[in-house]
């Protein structure tokens, strides 16, 4: 079906006429820097991001869907950088003799990443007043091409290497095949959290098989395997080049962004690697 989840008709009769055990929400503008471009891409993003989780979550508890467990996407972009381990979704509040957990605040770098965060506080909202069961899987900078099912089908995935929606993985690689240097801005020890595309697909059939905790509230999942730092990245992919015959370099640019050079990245994924 072809559809478009910012148009709340399209998506209660969707909704109504299917009663999907299941909703995965997967549907975003993406991209942190296509956001950023100008005011009219930072509007498009946030209004198209948050109209169609909105849509989806009312549309849910308007056709009496109670027990459809509803699962999103979104990105630990919401973090920022925070100079502390990052928690798997909300912080332990002590103040003046009282207690409480708190969702962490919202931190993002972009339009896009803020965007992120409206759908997590809307998500927390929607499971104070409604009843159906919710996920948000804090997702990754993913890399990779294929799943062993795109493998068998012969049916590639996008790979996107330019300024606006390539991840830097995927900018490297195009750098070392196009044979132009692997730019590394600054000294590249940032470590940014990666998940590769297996594990992400993976890690969300699981979560759609075996359904959500039963506990209150908004299950958060940090969907990520480990912190690599930007210059391992491209050392590795220069070495891999050259197993090929790639005469891949890595070259260190002045970085455009104001940014600690050395940010170690931490994130806690307990719930996400059970």
């Amino acid at each position: 079906v072809e559809g478009d989840l910012t148009d709340r008709d399209c998506v209660l009769q969707l909704l109504a006429t299917h009663e999907p055990d299941t909703v995965l929400h997967t549907a975003a503008q993406p991209s942190a820097p296509y956001s950023s471009i100008n005011g009219e891409r930072a509007l498009y993003t946030q209004r198209n991001n948050v109209s169609m989780t909105l849509n989806l979550l009312h549309g849910l508890h308007e056709c009496g869907l109670s027990n459809t467990h509803f699962i999103e996407t979104t990105t630990t972009g919401i973090y920022g950088a925070p100079e502390f381990p990052i928690p798997e979704g909300g912080l332990d509040v002590e103040r003046k003799g009282g207690e409480d957990s708190v969702p962490f605040p919202a931190m993002g770098g972009s339009w896009y990443h803020q965007a992120k965060s409206f759908d997590a506080a809307n998500m927390r909202l929607a499971a104070s007043e409604f009843e159906f069961p919710m996920s948000e899987v804090r997702t990754a900078i993913v890399y990779g091409t294929e799943t062993a099912e795109t493998r068998a089908h012969a049916s590639p995935t996008r790979f996107d290497s330019d300024d606006y929606f390539g991840t830097v993985v995927n900018r490297f690689g195009a750098q070392a095949v196009a044979g132009y240097p692997i730019t590394v801005y600054g000294k590249g020890e940032q470590r940014k959290p990666m998940v590769s595309l297996e594990d992400a697909v993976e890690s969300l059939a699981r979560l759609v098989e075996e359904g959500h905790s039963g506990e209150s509230g908004v299950d958060v999942y940090n969907q990520v395997t480990r912190p690599v730092a930007i210059v391992e990245l491209g050392e590795t992919i220069a070495e891999v080049g050259a197993e090929f015959d790639l005469d891949a370099e890595v070259k260190h640019y002045e970085n455009p962004r104001n940014e600690d050079e050395e940010h170690k990245m931490e994130m806690e994924n307990d719930r996400f690697m059970e």
